[in-house]
């Protein structure tokens, strides 16, 4: 079955999902897009919550760890960005040693009641690498113990529709009792997409970043469209401020967005610095919003400090469009 713009829908209408570890809803929107119901929500962040309950008019419910899987309704589909903190390079790594890392069982407790069709999880790309390989063993392994065909793949958000390179590990489990089919990810897509069409034009002057150390690589930053070509299809940095650490790197528009982060300093802090027209801005909580695939109807966190934070945790709205569509193409869902 090919999901065409008018069939997408209806793909997935007879299908129930419940969205763990929630954040502002990336994946619930791409669900629903795809014509699934919503059964049950769990997010502890009450800010996160707010904003969730403001787009979806539901409140998720609270600590997942204090839920009774008895008490969540039967569903098919079972989707969990489920904490990075714990595996994050710019964390301490100690992955199931820190009880955030934990978290990881309750998903498991969920599962093993319910057995889903499907289950969709996400994390960060050193997830995959963490403890030497170990972390990311135990979970496929747990999955597996459970009577599920397991696959994963780092997809970057650049190759799936928006301007930002995001790099993150999908897992998509498939129980093997209700389809003998493992997932196949999709190959990545070549759209031409960059951070230059998503920008606004006229912005708060609180954006703009004056400093008198600004560095700009003189040859780059003089190049146009038609000399970088493809080249761009990737963050292109053209200068500095301070020493050039995280956040006082200075990037083209014409490239891509570098990874939104909910944390971390500098004058770029959480978004990084982009030369607009020839002053040198971070960007704005809309502009991250379409980094992430949220539709302009999307309603934002009235604190710039929440909604960074909350783009920088959520997951891509298109790149769990194109995976779902890969489900249904496949004849899994």
């Amino acid at each position: 079955m090919i999901c065409t713009a008018s069939k997408k829908s209806e793909a997935l209408q007879k299908y129930k999902f419940i969205d763990l570890f929630a954040g502002i809803g990336g994946f619930r929107a791409a669900l629903e897009e795809y014509g699934a119901k919503c059964v049950f929500s769990s997010e502890w962040d009450q800010q996160a919550a707010k904003v969730y309950c403001e787009n979806f008019g539901e409140l998720p419910s609270g600590d997942v760890t204090k839920i009774h899987a008895d008490d969540i309704p039967k569903h098919s589909i079972l989707c969990a960005g489920f904490p990075c903190q714990p595996f994050s390079i710019s964390g301490k790594q100690k992955g199931f040693e820190d009880t955030r890392g934990t978290l990881f069982y309750e998903i498991e407790r969920i599962i093993k009641v319910h057995m889903p069709k499907v289950v969709i999880l996400e994390n960060v790309k050193n997830f995959v690498t963490h403890d030497k390989g170990r972390t990311i063993a135990i979970v496929l392994q747990t999955l597996q113990a459970t009577g599920y065909t397991v696959t994963h793949k780092i997809l970057n958000a650049g190759d799936y529709g928006v301007p930002q390179k995001r790099e993150r590990v999908f897992i998509v489990a498939t129980n093997q009792a209700l389809t003998s089919k493992a997932y196949i990810f999709p190959r990545q897509q070549q759209t031409k997409v960059r951070l230059e069409d998503i920008i606004d034009t006229h912005v708060d002057e609180k954006y703009y970043i004056k400093r008198n150390d600004y560095v700009f690589n003189k040859t780059e930053k003089s190049k146009t469209l038609e000399m970088f070509g493809d080249d761009l299809i990737k963050p292109y940095r053209i200068g500095i401020c301070n020493k050039g650490g995280q956040g006082e790197r200075i990037y083209s528009l014409q490239g891509h967005a570098i990874t939104l982060s909910a944390y971390g300093g500098g004058a770029g802090a959480k978004t990084g610095l982009y030369l607009v027209g020839n002053r040198v801005r971070k960007l704005i909580p809309r502009e991250c919003a379409r980094l992430m695939g949220f539709p302009e109807t999307f309603k934002i966190h009235k604190s710039d400090s929440q909604a960074y934070k909350q783009f920088g945790n959520s997951v891509v709205i298109d790149v769990v469009k194109t995976i779902l569509k890969g489900l249904v193409d496949q004849n899994i869902l």
